[in-house]
């Protein structure tokens, strides 16, 4: 994000940028909306590329070092690892560059022979091309072709966000609760974000892995085990995704925000009178 134009509580409209507004730029961006409404934004774009996208099945439970993980996660543009909890990863979805050699296996787990969901009850023909052809960025990037329904389409999900480098541990902290999750669980799925320095987001100033669990639509069920997870989780100061289902305390996520005074005061100042306030932001950011 470059630029922000925004509607505040006063009907004022206001703009902020990276370079006219440094010092509150990147508290505005992510906002929860409780600061106004955004009615511009200006991006930074890169130019056109070409990807191609190839799924790689079973890596191995001797495989699930934190070294052979962090290697599978760093040797492509996009990886994203899905699994249910067995301790091996199922599937291995790996976006590169197509001038680089399309190897055979990928640090212990083989190519698929034919396309994959990452659901096996989904139809495969649902996602996005992985024949290893290229292909436009914005064709493979996704793993879901923009006319069919992603994932299950009925759902809940959680995400924690972890630091990269303590991803396998923390994996293996939640690992002794597989026989609870895997009933619950359509299929969980392991992402990497690069750290930025955006006050309220997951990854401020922390290189992240995010540990996400897609559920079947059972919250009651879900809600009780969400609990045990995080629990599991608390010696990583995990950050749950703002917009996905989590039961981690309020004071506890807010603690793990270093710039939320700021944030709060820059509230203060475009929304004194909480126009945009709502239960759920106010149990993070204060009435």
């Amino acid at each position: 994000m470059r630029a922000i134009e925004m509607v505040t509580a006063g009907g004022d409209l206001l703009e902020l940028s990276r370079e006219s507004t440094p010092d509150v730029f990147d508290g505005a961006v992510l906002s929860l909306g409780s600061l106004g409404v955004f009615t511009h934004l200006t991006l930074d774009l890169v130019p056109a590329f070409t990807l191609r996208q190839s799924v790689y099945l079973d890596l191995p439970p001797e495989s699930m070092s934190q070294d052979v993980v962090a290697a599978a996660l760093d040797d492509a543009y996009s990886v994203s690892l899905f699994h249910s909890w067995t301790g091996s990863i199922d599937q291995i979805w790996v976006k590169q560059q197509f001038d680089l050699p399309r190897e055979d296996r990928w640090h212990g787990a083989h190519l698929a022979e034919s396309s994959v969901h990452p659901l096996p009850s989904m139809p495969p023909h649902h996602c996005t091309d992985q024949s290893g052809e290229p292909g436009p960025s914005y064709e493979r990037l996704p793993h879901f072709r923009m006319q069919f329904t992603p994932s299950s389409g009925d759902e809940i999900q959680s995400e924690y966000f972890v630091a990269r480098e303590d991803l396998v541990s923390a994996m293996t902290a939640v690992l002794p609760l597989a026989e609870r999750i895997r009933p619950l669980l359509h299929v969980s799925e392991v992402r990497t974000v690069a750290a930025d320095q955006l006050w309220l987001s997951p990854a401020y100033e922390r290189d992240s892995a995010c540990i996400h669990f897609t559920w079947k639509r059972l919250p009651e069920k879900v809600e009780a085990l969400l609990p045990q997870i995080e629990a599991a989780l608390t010696p990583f100061s995990p950050r749950p995704h703002w917009g996905k289902v989590s039961t981690i305390a309020p004071e506890v996520v807010t603690s793990l925000y270093p710039r939320l005074g700021d944030f709060q005061t820059l509230r203060d100042r475009l929304d004194p009178d909480r126009t945009f306030a709502n239960d759920y932001v106010d149990q993070f950011l204060g009435a």
